[in-house]
């Protein structure tokens, strides 16, 4: 089953549900300060730990967490910063029978300090003593374990509420991930993360997830076994100019290792002659006109338009006449440019099988403000996929895949070693490939994503956007022995 990625109110509707069903707070305290203890000791010899706990339900996580470790021979102190203030935290505190002393701002470099102070649900900047703490952790090296959210951080967005907050090198939470351990500044923040099960049942309704093959190998088109090369997906690729023919190369490529059975670059003629000097299984065909084009796209599954294919008035011509064909679009890089002046007329272009791939960039010119306007990035994607009524990938670090009917999924497996020139183009084909083989957009889109950033990370340093087509085959071939 794919997991949801929840937002604060829906992990705090997620906790009254199991109090509702039986299954009281202090219960779900001890399992989650014994999953904290038990992080703690898979990833860390056995040193002095010093736990700060805050008034909530996380500083009696922290409590419990204490509790544990010292029951396994660790020398605990806890630190408190406030009071015990709900129910369950007093309850955890008065089962703590180690050291106990106020909140302190002398550190220690061999100690491991757990950051039970305030989790997800935290609204308001760090104050006083906390605030201090956090800017003094910022300029030690210091080994920092954070109890569901590293303390001042936004559950929903993963960004500082105020000047402070703290960073640690792993967090352990529960259930789910939130919002704020897979947007990239809060991944940032969060270093590695456990997510422990504590016994809570699914979120009803949830339409955010994890982009990993949990979410779409089920639907993967893998070819049955009397498949042949025109059922398995007819996909297209526009050309740019002679000198401008590479990007639509790699996206040719890459759609033809995802899978696709027939792809053909279509080339204006000045570019036939370069094309045809670098293609060897993809087909080759020559367009003039917009006319020309819309008559190709009408024997293609899948046309792939943008990728170095000139910014002006030639390409919305031409994305309008292939709009026409009924062929699903996979639009990127020039053809998003080409409509910044009326983004609207691109909407009036596009329907709910297409797909838009927008760096950050490329969307503030498509989706003027918004990226700034929203909250984070995921709501940026959503409210973009419903104004274009097409799904978008809005790349990045946490790539973000949306579509019109509001699902949303961010990758978690990406790579900095993806930031270079064509990668982009790559993740086209690979989209329009698995479009052209019959898989829903959206989760062609997903697995596109999540299948390019795997090819990535394979590679590892020294990448090159045309390494990634030949690293296609291995990452598939790990998921057909998944099935």
């Amino acid at each position: 089953m794919p997991r949801e990625i929840l937002s604060v109110a829906e992990m705090v509707a997620a906790d009254r549900a199991a109090v509702a069903g039986g299954t009281p707070t202090a219960v779900l305290m001890e399992r989650a300060g014994e999953a904290v203890a038990q992080a703690v000791r898979a990833r860390y010899a056995r040193r002095p730990v010093v736990i700060w706990c805050g008034p909530g339900d996380n500083g009696g996580d922290g409590y419990v967490a204490a509790r544990h470790l010292r029951r396994r021979g660790w020398q605990v102190v806890v630190e408190v910063a406030y009071p015990p203030s709900t129910d369950a935290a007093r309850r955890a505190a008065s089962r703590w029978k180690g050291e106990t002393r106020p909140l302190s701002t002398e550190l220690a470099a061999g100690a491991l300090y757990i950051d039970a102070l305030f989790g997800a649900g935290l609204s308001r900047p760090l104050e006083g003593e906390v605030a201090r703490l956090a800017r003094l952790c910022r300029e030690q090296p210091l080994a920092i374990v954070a109890v569901d959210t590293p303390s001042g951080l936004h559950g929903d967005t993963g960004r500082p509420l105020g000047e402070a907050a703290f960073h640690a090198d792993l967090t352990v939470t529960f259930h789910r991930r939130k919002r704020a351990h897979v947007l990239v500044e809060g991944r940032k923040a969060c270093g590695e993360i456990v997510v422990a099960d504590i016994g809570l049942r699914s979120v009803q309704d949830v339409d955010l997830f994890e982009n990993d093959p949990r979410l779409w190998e089920r639907r993967f088109p893998w070819p049955a076994l009397d498949a042949h090369k025109h059922t398995r997906g007819r996909l297209k690729v526009v050309s740019g100019e002679a000198w401008n023919t590479g990007a639509a190369r790699l996206s040719a490529r890459g759609g033809l290792r995802i899978g696709a059975g027939a792809v053909t670059l279509l080339s204006p003629p000045s570019a036939l002659a370069v094309n045809a000097a670098h293609l060897e299984a993809v087909m080759l065909a020559p367009f003039e006109t917009d006319a020309d084009l819309e008559s190709a796209g009408e024997q293609a599954d899948a046309v792939i338009i943008g990728p170095a294919a000139g910014v002006g008035e030639v390409t919305a011509r031409n994305l309008a006449a292939l709009a026409r064909t009924g062929a699903a679009l996979v639009v990127d890089a020039d053809a998003l440019t080409s409509f910044r002046r009326d983004p609207e007329e691109l909407f009036a272009c596009l329907d709910r099988d297409d797909v838009l791939t927008p760096h950050p960039g490329e969307f503030e010119r498509i989706f003027p403000g918004l990226l700034a306007g929203s909250p984070e990035r995921i709501a940026a994607a959503r409210e973009a996929a419903s104004q274009a009524g097409a799904v978008v990938l809005l790349k990045g670090a946490d790539t973000v895949v949306a579509a019109p009917d509001g699902r949303a999924a961010v990758s978690l497996n990406g790579t900095p070693w993806l930031a270079t020139a064509g990668s982009g183009d790559v993740l086209a084909g690979f989209i329009g490939g698995l479009i052209a083989q019959g898989m829903e957009s959206f989760e062609a889109a997903c697995a596109g994503a999540w299948i390019h950033a795997e090819c990535g990370a394979r590679h590892g340093p020294g990448l090159i956007a045309e390494d990634l087509p030949g690293l296609a085959p291995a990452a598939l071939a790990e998921l057909y022995r998944r099935r």
